[in-house]
């Protein structure tokens, strides 16, 4: 049965992962349908990512030791942890019947790197390829059968991994970022010029030599009365029990003033028009972020979007990509379903489509 599962116990001795054990500490219960155990890979780049797997408990004759099941790897959001958005879906998915890998990236969570709360545009997508690399060499994994869901910025490094890595079957960007085109451009374009870069980059030449090691400060807190409405749902999953978790960049201290420095001079997106495999991109209709899902889309299936200076050609394989506009959904209600009210109160709204999500593994991963 699954219980016997073989993988890399988690003993490595930084003491970013002291607390690497099995104790349940996510911001969600744990589902009776599934087996939890928390694992550690090793990346390329030589850091030990920390992750949680989620198996299926078996109950009927397909879910027997000599099943070869289909796997997902999931990140995101951009400064989470795997106890809070990821690991959720991970787990959903195993509820339905995968093998699923929520990891925390290089340098957060429980997983290596120093300096702390950094990121790197090619570090992060091979923490993805990474995670392939674990779930291939599972026994109980079908190694031609693997795919991943990135959930708000790491939906758009999710992206660039599918462009780079074939064994990719079948991609789910969710409520996704491009983190270079905001890192870049600001929020929604608004500093897209030559001379606003220039005042940034400056900037972030002088933190560098001031105090590299400073802390951007995670969701704002206390939190305006005239705070945008998005960003008051940050507040209301980041930093309430709805969501708060004590490892998460984004409910405490975020990360360092430099720390996404790298994303602002890159572009993910280039190569998406090429991705054969599968992909779903699913947004909140009433989302800020969905303008960066939309443009991903068309960018992929059309070769050109708004936001995107190159005209490319049109993707060889444009009849398994799919857009998906969930109604009423905000950008966060797609981290855990949504509440009906602030703070992760009253009755969960269930926003987040389980079922189409595993149909659409599926549907690609045969």
């Amino acid at each position: 049965m699954l219980a016997v599962l073989t993988f890399a116990a988690c003993t490595n001795s930084n003491d970013k992962m002291k607390n690497c054990d099995d104790t349940w500490d996510k911001v969600f219960p744990l589902s009776e349908k599934v087996n939890h155990k928390k694992v550690s890979f090793e990346t390329q780049y030589g850091f030990t990512l920390v992750a949680d797997l989620y198996t299926p408990k078996a109950n009927d004759k397909s879910q027997m030791s000599n099943h070869k099941f289909a796997a997902l790897a999931v990140s995101g959001p951009f400064g989470a942890t795997k106890e809070q958005s990821s690991g959720l879906y991970a787990m959903k998915m195993a509820e339905r019947g995968f093998i699923a890998l929520a990891f925390d990236p290089s340098f957060t969570g429980e997983s290596s790197g120093e300096p702390r709360r950094t990121a790197s545009p090619d570090i992060n997508t091979e923490d993805f390829m990474a995670a392939v690399d674990f779930l291939s060499k599972l026994p109980e994994v079908d190694a031609e059968r693997i795919g991943i869901i990135g959930i708000c910025g790491w939906g758009g490094i999710a992206l660039n991994a599918a462009a780079a890595d074939t064994r990719i079957k079948a991609t789910v960007a969710s409520t996704m970022y491009d983190m270079t085109r905001v890192s870049g451009n600001g929020y929604f374009d608004s500093a897209d010029t030559e001379e606003v870069r220039h005042e940034a980059r400056v900037a972030l030449a002088a933190q560098r030599l001031a105090d590299p090691a400073a802390m951007a400060g995670g969701v704002i807190d206390p939190l305006p009365d005239d705070a945008p409405q998005f960003v008051k749902d940050y507040y209301d999953y980041y930093k309430t029990p709805r969501g708060y978790h004590a490892r998460s960049c984004n409910s405490n201290d975020g990360w360092r003033v430099i720390g996404t420095q790298a994303y602002a001079n890159s572009r993910f997106l280039y190569y998406i028009n090429e991705i054969r495999s599968a992909v779903l991109v699913m947004h909140g209709e009433n989302a800020h972020s969905r303008y960066f899902g939309e443009a991903a889309y068309h960018y992929m299936v059309d070769g050109k979007a708004e936001g995107y200076k190159t005209v490319v050609a049109p993707n060889p394989c444009p009849e398994n990509k799919e857009l998906l506009i969930i109604p009423d959904a905000s950008h966060c209600d797609l981290y855990d379903g949504g509440y009906t009210e602030p703070a992760g109160q009253g009755e969960p709204k269930n926003l987040i489509p389980w079922d189409k999500l595993a149909e659409f593994f599926n549907k690609n991963l045969k």
